[in-house]
């Protein structure tokens, strides 16, 4: 992937990964839109980051995904590169009933937003310079946490569509990347202090994009994407412990 020059949306773009990767290719000379739902939050961004475009935007919402295609296609006709990161991670006891609507928020936001913005958008890549479509998994697609099942579950759908687009689209000029982070320390699934530094994971992404990977691994989550059934096995057991 080209690093400079470009169009790129970032979707959940205000905070974690979103961010760090927004201030990055702000800085490499792109011009940058990001969305997410907190307007509060995206005009923290703002004020950080002036050259910014902010967007409020629900990623779990079909008819918000189609308003913010329709409008970007027209204000950016230069957009080129998309990237689905905005996501949601939820702790789940499976034991215990839970509202319909928390999972399918989940689903919505980690698997429908992906898949529909595709959809909505490959029409307007197909006929870009350099167009690049970029899903943000996890580790977790190949090994699941079982205290986020659902989340689990909709990373590991993601990676199986990410794998036939990519398939589908290879005599076209799109690419298609995936992003796979390891456990990194952000606000998803509520803030931790545990895992890999964004800074220092959005570093790596960079690197590897320049690079032209089309898979986008860090440490744990390249073990896990690589790994024998044996070694998922063990993994698995290191991930959710072992009775």
């Amino acid at each position: 992937m080209q690093l400079s020059g470009n169009t790129i949306l970032i979707t959940g773009g205000s905070s974690g990964i979103g961010l760090a990767l927004t201030e990055r290719f702000l800085a490499a000379g792109n011009q940058v839109i990001i969305t997410g739902r907190r307007e509060g939050a995206l005009e923290e961004v703002r004020r950080r980051f002036p050259a910014v475009v902010t967007q409020v935007s629900d990623s779990g919402s079909a008819a918000d995904r189609a308003r913010l295609v329709d409008e970007l296609t027209q204000r950016f006709p230069d957009l080129n590169v998309v990237i689905n990161n905005a996501g949601i991670q939820r702790k789940v006891d499976l034991l215990r009933s839970e509202p319909w609507d928390d999972a399918r928020q989940e689903i919505a936001v980690n698997l429908e937003g992906p898949i529909h913005m595709a959809s909505l958008l490959l029409p307007h890549l197909l006929k870009q310079a350099r167009p690049v479509l970029i899903n943000v998994s996890s580790g977790l697609a190949f090994v699941p946490l079982t205290a986020a099942p659902v989340y689990s579950a909709t990373k590991a759908a993601l990676h199986s569509f990410t794998l036939s687009l990519r398939h589908q689209l290879r005599k076209t000029p799109v690419a298609v990347v995936e992003i796979i982070p390891p456990a990194v320390r952000s606000n998803l699934g509520g803030a931790h202090d545990f895992g890999v530094p964004t800074d220092e994971y959005a570093d790596s992404v960079i690197q590897q994009l320049g690079e032209g990977r089309l898979e986008v691994t860090y440490q744990f989550s390249a073990k896990l994407s690589q790994a024998s059934r044996a070694e998922a096995d063990e993994m698995f057991k290191q991930l959710n412990g072992a009775d």
